[in-house]
């Protein structure tokens, strides 16, 4: 009778490795948020200071865009990234408050998107990553029988020097945004 050299647990670990591996990609890239994605009024972040508990806090975004930090007062973070607001937090408390501070900015819930026109329940909805003009349509109800299925168009908050910029030719793959408002047609037929 031969022995085996490895536990048989071993074993299991080495034969499903590769199924959890290939799984890690696939949950990095949903967690992760858009690089680029900019803060606006009615996002709510978190922002860690590690080893300061004092100084992490919980926060939504105000209608000036603005967000009031500990030792830092009030920041106006409205048109930066994440990752923005990380390093200006990071570098207004290094030296003066702290030695070496790591910072961590994430969104704990992205401010709403909206859709109005012809669907059955017009309104404001919770913004969630992936979502499409279809996905977006489906939440608020559907077209009603009127509705254009091909006449539509998006205004995002995200345009330059605050103004909101219309995006007319969107389809239903097109992505939205927090803040995107979707504007569904009426059809002519």
């Amino acid at each position: 009778m031969s022995r085996l050299r490895y536990p048989l647990w071993t074993l299991f670990l080495l034969l499903a490795m590769p199924a959890l591996l290939s799984a890690l990609p696939a949950m990095s890239q949903e967690v992760e948020g858009d690089p680029s994605y900019t803060l606006n009024t009615g996002d709510h972040i978190q922002v860690t200071v590690f080893d300061e508990p004092d100084l992490s806090i919980s926060a939504v975004l105000d209608d000036t865009g603005a967000i009031s930090f500990p030792l830092l007062g009030e920041l106006v973070v409205r048109g930066i990234t994440p990752r923005q607001l990380e390093t200006t937090i990071t570098e207004g408390l290094r030296g003066r408050f702290l030695i070496n501070p790591r910072v961590n900015v994430s969104m704990l819930e992205y401010r709403p998107f909206f859709v109005r026109g012809e669907v059955s329940n017009p309104g404001s909805f919770p913004f969630k990553p992936g979502l499409t003009v279809e996905k977006a349509v489906s939440m608020a109800g559907g077209f009603t029988a009127r509705a254009s299925k091909s006449e539509f168009y998006i205004i995002s908050d995200e345009g330059t020097n605050s103004e909101p910029e219309a995006r007319k030719s969107a389809t239903l793959s097109s992505r939205i945004r927090p803040g995107d408002v979707i504007n569904i047609e009426q059809s002519f037929f």
